[in-house]
């Protein structure tokens, strides 16, 4: 499990050590990290010895940590190169290490580097970049690797907003824990490879995650011995309609491919169904779980309001999710799981998309404030939240799955999942990472056909860690 801070957190962390170590200690620390890391990636293109390295300098400890990984560069050879933003107020130590190490100041960018670090703010900015520090990344030469320190200066540390010029790394070399900015996009996107560096922080319970490959192992629902088709799990799906029987035909796909055993589907798509399904169930009956919404059209709210008046639980998505009332949903006591995307949430709660876009993780912490259920929140980032523990951040999206009808194959997919027992959250989040690796498998374009015939690829895949 990757687990990501708030920086509240991780400063009561770094106050915490620093009261048992020696002045210092802890920045030499993030340094060496730092500067290890720097230096493979000069090795890889040529060699540490005559690189050429700037160093972009707050007036912070993110400065002091820059300075004093440049020091360890310039003693391996390196030409580094330190441009505060503001001279008078470099980190003094920072400063007297690099120049003892040979490393010199400037008061421009060079125009020529090999590597560039982002010493600028780290994760006590907000806002984006002031003019200052944005005067300097506009100076960086093109096509020259930046490494941020510890964030991308510009990035929301705690939600990944961007509200302002930001940096883009290649990479970014973080201290002691992951930032929920680093995992959550539009900050996740300037990210580039994110390298941990431990530096001793004991932490408590996280305020984000994502699942790795061990931890949706150990999640996904293995058929045992005594298992039936009934044991396993038997999903109903209320979907299509006239005008979009294929979004019937999809979530069928998700749920079948998605370990159910078996699916049961109602609604006016039966004969595509069939025609492409034939083991499938028609007609309502006993279900471990429903999925409603997926190409229903206008007019069915009833059947919405029907399910959700049940006690087996409910997966809503797409047109299903239209005037959905929050005092029904808090009510229930069975698992509720809603997978809107950004227009979807923003509707839901009464915002624009752009901001939803923006602020994606308070836009679905919102959502489960408001509706009470477990909430899959769909985009560049899918971000799974319940009304307890820790936000899941799913790590294998990829931008392929912005294709027609993907997100009805989820909708299948995660019912099948519910239906086999996990919770909402862990439906939600193990769904979107089989989701995320059945489209990574193309390696290109797809077809949310294809994305449903993969999925069984995905889930082998997943089970062995």
């Amino acid at each position: 499990m990757r687990t990501a801070y708030s920086v509240e957190t991780v400063r009561a962390a770094e106050r915490e050590l620093m009261a048992r170590l020696p002045e210092g200690a802890l920045m030499q620390r993030a340094a060496a990290g730092l500067a290890a890391v720097c230096a493979g990636l000069l090795a890889r293109r040529r060699r540490v010895y005559g690189s050429r390295v700037v160093l972009l300098v707050g007036p912070g400890d993110n400065g002091g940590d820059a300075l004093y990984a440049g020091a360890r560069l310039a003693r391996r050879g390196a030409a580094v190169t330190a441009v505060p933003m503001d001279p008078e107020r470099m980190h003094p130590g920072g400063r007297a290490a690099l120049l003892a190490a040979g490393g010199r100041l400037a008061r421009s960018v060079p125009e020529r580097a090999d590597l560039v670090l982002d010493g600028l703010l780290g994760i006590g900015g907000r806002g984006g970049l002031r003019p200052a520090a944005a005067a300097l990344v506009e100076r960086i030469p093109p096509g020259v690797p930046v490494v941020a320190v510890d964030l991308p200066s510009g990035v929301d540390a705690d939600t990944g907003e961007v509200a302002g010029p930001a940096v883009t790394a290649e990479v970014t070399v973080t201290f002691g824990a992951y930032k929920p900015g680093l995992l959550i996009d539009p900050g996740a996107s300037r990210a580039g490879a994110v390298h941990l560096v431990d530096i001793g922080l004991r932490l408590p319970a996280p305020e984000v995650e994502a699942l790795q490959h061990a931890d949706v192992a150990g999640l996904l629902p293995e058929p045992t011995a005594s298992s039936d088709k009934y044991r396993r799990g038997v999903v109903g799906i209320v979907a299509g309609s006239a005008q979009y029987p294929g979004a019937a035909v999809l979530a069928v796909a998700g749920a079948l491919r998605g370990g159910a055993g078996a699916v049961r589907y109602a609604g006016p798509a039966a004969e595509a169904v069939l025609a492409r399904y034939p083991e499938t169930l028609i007609g309502r009956g006993r279900v471990q779980a429903w999925v409603v919404g997926p190409g229903l059209g206008e007019g069915r709210a009833g059947e919405v309001a029907d399910l959700l008046a049940g006690d087996v639980p409910v997966l809503v998505d797409a047109d299903g999710l239209r005037g959905l009332d929050p005092d029904v949903l808090r009510a229930r006591t069975a698992p509720t799981l809603l997978t809107p995307h950004a227009g979807e949430a923003a509707a839901l709660l009464g915002v624009s998309r752009e901001s939803v876009e923006a602020g994606r993780l308070g836009a679905v912490r919102g959502l489960v404030e408001r509706y009470g259920a477990t909430v899959l929140l769909k985009g560049s980032t899918t971000l799974v939240a319940s009304g307890g523990g820790a936000v899941r951040v799913n790590p294998t999206g990829t931008a392929w799955l912005a294709t027609a009808g993907s997100g009805d194959v989820l909708s299948g997919l995660a019912g099948s999942l519910l239906a086999g027992g996990l919770s909402g959250a862990d439906a939600g989040a193990v769904g979107a990472y089989l989701h995320g690796l059945a489209a990574r498998r193309t390696g290109g374009p797809l077809l949310a056909q294809q994305l449903a015939e993969s999925l069984p690829a995905a889930w082998r895949d997943a089970s062995r860690p």
